[in-house]
């Protein structure tokens, strides 16, 4: 069956960015941005994990919001068919690792899936009431994503200087969340909190997450911001014009190594060089504690023709058919982050505690 689309209203709220409706997943089209603000309609589960896969959703929270959601709608498809309870669960057993694979780096995505995974293997009711149940499950974990956003920009405050110049990279907000942002949830409560606040934003090469989301994002929002190449922060951190760097995360290991969007590494060793602070922001649902470092974390690998596929003067900015490397994720050494939020607080140095506090501090 195809996608429906339809456009979304002004005024973005989180279940314009992602919701779960009768029958359907609802997603807001992050390709199509920042040139056409629309919506697309999914009523399959294998929908959602190609929607996954091709980033019409993206960033470690909200996939893991899709992923449950998918899960959700492989279980109202398959008690709305009106099969046993064997039916049910061998359709189930086809989504839930279709699911929980689409993309292999940020854990959100498969903490999210098996989290409602534990849900379908306890439960004794009837197909119906078990996609009911699942539904709920999946909404509460987009509204919990939310809340935890929430709570990690205020506990950011304590770090952020009045008058702050953030650089941020890639796009760690609304979009990436299902509703207010990581790192850009951080901006926000900061420039809340400080109307002197602005913000540097990173292109974020290959794919411009940075130009084509985050710059829409803060003038969605009227933050003040200026847009720059990749390879423009050693110059302007040399010159002063950055304070602090604020980043998400798509995994972060027990010892607090930081797996995130690639060209992080890089700003991390930046920020070391000219003396600033470098600051994580992610839920506790990206660690993955069962990593002893970033090491073990794979690494996505996409698509060369997300590297080929630059134009300039309306031609081709690279050879047909040229080499590339496209690894979709860096990481960045615990010894280089400054600070990691989530919603517990702030966690500092040594990780393998602080983040372990956080992580059971938040267990069910």
């Amino acid at each position: 069956m195809a996608a429906g689309r339809g456009d979304t209203p002004p005024g973005l709220a989180p279940e314009d960015i992602l919701a779960l409706r009768d029958g359907a997943v609802v997603m807001l089209d992050q390709t199509l941005l920042p040139g056409e603000v629309t919506q697309v309609t999914y009523t399959e589960w294998p929908q959602v994990v190609d929607a996954i896969r091709t980033m019409v959703v993206r960033g470690a929270p909200a996939i893991g919001v899709a992923g449950a959601m998918g899960v959700a709608l492989a279980a109202n498809r398959a008690a709305a068919a009106g099969g046993s309870r064997e039916e049910f669960n061998a359709e189930l057993a086809r989504a839930i690792p279709a699911l929980r694979e689409a993309r292999p780096t940020a854990v959100n995505l498969t903490w999210a899936v098996d989290r409602l995974a534990g849900m379908l293997a306890d439960h004794e009711g009837t197909p119906e009431q078990i996609a009911s149940d699942l539904a709920v499950a999946a909404r509460g974990i987009h509204a919990d994503e939310v809340d935890r956003c929430v709570a990690m920009g205020q506990h950011a405050l304590s770090l952020i200087t009045r008058g702050a110049r953030i650089l941020t990279h890639c796009n760690a907000g609304a979009l990436a969340t299902g509703g207010y942002g990581t790192a850009l949830g951080v901006i926000r409560a900061a420039y809340a909190a400080d109307p002197t606040v602005t913000v540097i934003v990173n292109e974020t090469r290959p794919l411009l997450q940075g130009s084509r989301l985050t710059a829409w994002e803060m003038q969605q929002e009227r933050i003040p911001y200026t847009l720059i190449s990749d390879n423009m922060t050693a110059a302007l951190m040399a010159e002063g014009r950055v304070t602090h760097v604020v980043v998400g995360a798509d995994r972060i290991a027990a010892n607090g190594d930081v797996v995130n969007k690639i060209g992080t590494y890089g700003v991390a060793i930046l920020a070391r060089e000219h003396g600033i602070p470098f600051i994580v922001a992610a839920p506790t649902s990206t660690l993955d504690l069962s990593m002893p470092s970033a090491a073990q974390i794979p690494v996505e690998e996409r698509d060369a023709d997300e590297v080929r596929g630059l134009s300039l003067f309306g031609r081709h900015a690279s050879p047909d058919g040229a080499p590339v490397a496209n690894p979709a994720f860096d990481r960045t050494p615990a010894r280089l982050v400054t600070a990691i939020v989530t919603e517990q607080g702030v966690h500092r140095q040594p990780y393998e505690r602080s983040l372990g506090a956080a992580w059971a501090a938040a267990a069910p």
